[in-house]
């Protein structure tokens, strides 16, 4: 694999609380082809190729995420987070430390939150945050607000969820966990697809956060990113062209803004490399193994350890 990073890649083209266990992205379906089918990636000799490779310091894929979060040694629990009249259902993953921790938001791709979002958070939490994964779409459902979502009833959710409400659901989460007694005041966001665009909104709306981790995901417009105070670090697939062909304009447009913008763009990946692992040929893989670690260490530069 050949990473490409600070390159121009041509392409022809939301505090309350429960304990219970281009333009902004959102005119955009970061991933159309993405689906709870297809969210199992490999299985059968795939899947077990992949756990047999796989090292314990990389996320879960899709399909070793069910397994991954049911044998973690980590104490994760569902909570119910006020954001207005409604409540949000997270995931929150403490880490294993005697020392108060950074938190960090993971943000689910357009599926609303899965077991793989949440298996993110899991590994999150093994690096020494705390982390929580919110599913902005909770006030759109009814029944068992901590089921998987199916995309025939994530889709309509999703598109009726706009920036700004999105946003405020963010505060109250954000709010939510530095306020608890294991937590630091200090907090970043990762997003995958589109909750990638939706971190990097995310960063020109909330003046207090400390870093934005950008998995795969549309930028904001530039005059919004004027806004824009934390870090960026954003990380693409090569072969994901639709969104790594706004790299070029993305950092040019926070360059002269005077932004910190950091973006990697990994050969033959493709988009959602991160969840789907055992596909690309490997490249895929090797996209995940530098760009976990890279996450890691931006997140904890910016945010403290």
């Amino acid at each position: 694999m050949r990473i490409a990073s600070f390159a121009v890649v041509a392409l022809a083209a939301s505090l309350g609380y429960v304990v219970a266990r281009a333009r902004p992205a959102a005119a955009v379906d970061e991933h159309a082809g993405h689906g709870v089918a297809d969210m199992a990636g490999a299985s059968g000799v795939g899947a077990l190729a992949m756990s047999a490779e796989q090292a314990a310091t990389l996320p879960a894929s899709g399909a070793t995420a069910a397994d991954r979060l049911a044998k973690s040694p980590r104490h994760g629990e569902w909570v119910a987070v006020k954001s207005g009249a409604d409540s949000i259902m997270s995931w929150v993953v403490y880490p294993e430390r005697s020392s108060k921790a950074p938190v960090v938001i993971v943000l689910h791709e357009n599926t609303g939150l899965t077991t793989w979002a949440r298996a993110v958070a899991d590994q999150m939490a093994a690096e020494g945050f705390i982390a929580i994964a919110p599913d902005l779409l909770t006030p759109a459902r009814t029944g068992n607000l901590t089921s998987e979502w199916s995309r025939d009833s994530a889709g309509p959710a999703i598109r009726e969820l706009t920036p700004e409400i999105g946003n405020t659901r963010l505060d109250a989460v954000a709010k939510y966990a530095m306020a608890l007694p294991a937590a630091l005041p200090r907090y970043g966001i990762v997003g995958f697809c589109w909750g990638g665009g939706r971190s990097f909104l995310h960063a020109a709306h909330a003046p207090s956060l400390g870093a934005s981790v950008v998995y795969y995901g549309s930028p904001p417009a530039p005059e919004q990113m004027a806004a824009i105070k934390a870090p960026v670090l954003g990380l693409y697939g090569g072969s994901d062209a639709r969104i790594t062909a706004t790299v070029p304009a993305t950092d040019s447009a926070m360059k002269r803004l005077g932004k910190s913008y950091e973006f990697h763009i990994y050969d033959g990946a493709g988009h959602g490399f991160l969840r789907a692992q055992e596909q690309s040929d490997g490249a895929n893989l090797a996209a995940t193994k530098d760009a976990w670690p890279r996450t890691v260490t931006f997140l904890r530069a910016k945010l403290g350890r």
